[in-house]
């Protein structure tokens, strides 16, 4: 018997002014389901998905629940009033004896259960919100935005947790390695209309271009058959001295089509300006250390940070990230050592706490009252990399509209606080980029072209970031933070950094230890190998000595992958002899496929063996 499906969409539309959100919207979800919700900041994921909860009550249409069916919804801003402790809101809705949930999330998380919501941060409230809808662990999960304000550590725990949870689960996310991992489904919503791919989100670019790219192409061919038809309607009359009012009716239908239609949202217009060089050394830490009472932040650490670079810093919430950067800034001086700061720097700050909007500015007067920015004698002017332009007309360059100008900064979603403060830091020259944390709240595209121009962007960069595909793709060298003082310098970014970092091997069982219960994995030199099974006659000769042989393969694979490990395992092996990195780590890449691509052999002729 089929199913009943979790929740059901029929003929939904809703409009909050202007253009509507959804029109004629419908779809299903159903148990299982895995979906990825997408689409630009601002197209209405998150009142989707608050249509879902039954926050939120549509123009027309039904949203149906079966009765008994659980739907639970992660809150952006929950209510913790009357609660003395997160952990008493997460635990709200369970009984008493299920309370112990709620401290095993809490956990994964890293939040304190304890701690009072009224000096709680943001962060900390969305992670209890968060941990209760885990806790609860309904039939189906609305997650918005689950990653924000998590680090790197408690991303990885909540992927593995939805990984291995048999909820169906609908996924708003910006974090593109997320997303991939968990989703099998995309809801795309774009300019009020909702498309479903039954694909994961590896998939979702190439479909939105081609999508788009037929849009256009259609949009193209229209334009010439309007453009033919009004030239008929405009010559044709000499000739013929009377109308066809039939074709001239058709040419105005064709201009109402064309008008009725809703542009795609372009990307914001942004730019960076690296101004004059910086000297070829920015910054120089000799030993720098620094604790806060016992907590030690930094212990012994040096590094050389030349123009051009691009560091991300990395490690779990709490660690000393921010702390490090503000000690490589100069803004925070080490309990010991020395940091020289290079010349002719021009340094721009993105700060993760958005210190520099005041919430009760209008964005206009966020930027004019910016003393960077400001123009003497011109109240709506604002400077920009040396040129003035108007408030608005540099606002809707970051995809701001006009009406927007004169609202109060409290009023922006998280993704328009960050390209306000990006308009403020891109308005001005800069040769070094400080970026603490830019990705949280910014869509796919914004995010793809942020990245865009730091490709191109001849300065220095900084990053701080949770976000592992972004890191991949911006950084060159990551400084891992792992608590106790220690930091460690790595080549490339977050995928180069697990690979060489000793520790990734405590993350699976090492190869030496691997009980042979399926493929026998390699052994160490001095251990008896695993005894191939007994072939039987299902195997042809060929087949039965590969079979025999493969223990061997992949024992000395696995030993030359732990060699090159331990090589590439050392910090200061990229700086001191890049090229022996460079082989290294081509040759480690090898090794791996080689071994995989052996164990799978092993147990594809194991199996015929036995069957």
């Amino acid at each position: 018997m089929a199913r009943a499906p979790l929740l059901q969409l029929s003929d939904i539309s809703l409009t909050f002014g202007g253009d509507p959100v959804f029109n004629d919207l419908s779809l299903v979800v159903q148990q299982g389901d895995r979906v990825a919700l997408v689409g630009r900041n601002g197209s209405g994921k998150s009142t989707l998905m608050k249509v879902m909860a039954g926050l939120v009550e549509a123009d027309s249409g039904d949203c149906v629940v079966p009765p008994g069916t659980s739907v639970g919804y992660m809150e952006q801003e929950p209510d913790m009033t009357g609660f003395a402790t997160l952990g008493d809101f997460a635990a709200s809705r369970l009984d008493p004896s299920e309370a112990y949930r709620v401290e095993m999330v809490a956990e994964g998380l890293k939040f304190d259960p304890t701690r009072s919501p009224e000096v709680a941060s943001g962060g900390e409230r969305r992670r209890a919100a968060l941990a209760k809808l885990m806790a609860e662990a309904p039939e189906l999960m609305l997650l918005d935005e689950p990653t924000n304000h998590l680090d790197i550590e408690a991303i990885a725990w909540l992927e593995e947790e939805l990984k291995q949870t048999r909820a169906a689960f609908i996924l708003i996310s910006h974090d593109r390695a997320f997303l991939r991992a968990l989703t099998r489904a995309t809801l795309w919503v774009d300019r009020g209309q909702v498309r479903r791919q039954e694909q994961g989100f590896e998939g979702f670019e190439a479909w939105r271009d081609k999508v788009w790219e037929d849009e256009d192409m259609a949009r193209h061919k229209l334009d010439r058959k309007i453009k033919a038809e009004a030239r008929w309607a405009v010559e044709g009359i000499s000739a013929r001295r009377k109308r066809n009012q039939g074709r001239v009716r058709a040419l105005q239908g064709l201009r109402e089509e064309r008008a009725g239609q809703i542009r795609r949202q372009g990307a914001a217009a942004m730019a960076l300006d690296s101004g004059p060089k910086s000297g070829k050394r920015v910054v120089e830490a000799e030993g720098i250390s620094k604790s806060f009472g016992d907590k030690v932040i930094l212990s012994d650490f040096s590094i050389k940070v030349m123009r051009g670079d691009r560091v991300a810093f990395v490690g779990p919430n709490g660690v000393g990230k921010t702390t490090l950067l503000k000690m490589l800034m100069g803004e925070v001086a080490p309990d010991s050592g020395t940091v020289t700061m290079g010349t002719n720097l021009l340094p721009a700050i993105f700060d993760q706490s958005r210190a520099a909007l005041d919430p009760d500015m209008t964005l206009w007067d966020s930027l004019t009252g910016d003393p960077d920015m400001r123009v003497s004698g011109q109240a709506d002017q604002v400077m920009v990399r040396g040129t003035p332009k108007h408030v608005v007309g540099y606002l809707k360059e970051f995809l701001f509209d006009e009406a927007q100008a004169r609202a109060p900064v409290r009023s922006l979603s998280g993704g328009e606080k960050a390209r306000l403060l990006l308009a403020k830091l891109m308005a001005r020259e800069s040769n070094l980029l400080v970026l603490d944390e830019p990705t949280n709240d910014l869509d796919i595209e914004t995010l793809d072209l942020l990245q865009e121009l730091l490709d191109d962007y001849d300065g220095t960069v900084l990053l701080v970031s949770h976000d592992r595909d972004f890191i991949d793709r911006v950084a060159a060298t990551t400084i891992a933070m792992e608590g106790d003082g220690a930091a460690t310098v790595y080549a490339g970014g977050w995928s180069d950094y697990r690979a060489q970092r000793a520790e990734g091997r405590k993350d699976t069982p090492k190869v030496e230890k691997a009980a042979p219960k399926a493929a026998p994995k390699a052994v160490s030199g001095a251990e008896a190998k695993p005894a191939a099974p007994a072939p039987k006659a299902k195997l042809s000769f060929t087949e039965k000595h590969r079979l025999e042989e493969l223990p061997e393969v992949m024992e000395r694979l696995g030993s030359e992958i732990g060699k090159l490990e331990q090589l590439l395992a050392t910090p200061d092996l990229f700086t001191k002899e890049p090229v022996k990195f460079k082989k290294a780590t081509e040759m480690l890449a090898e090794r791996q496929q080689s071994l995989a691509d052996a164990e799978e052999e092993w147990l594809e002729l194991a199996e015929k063996a036995e069957g």
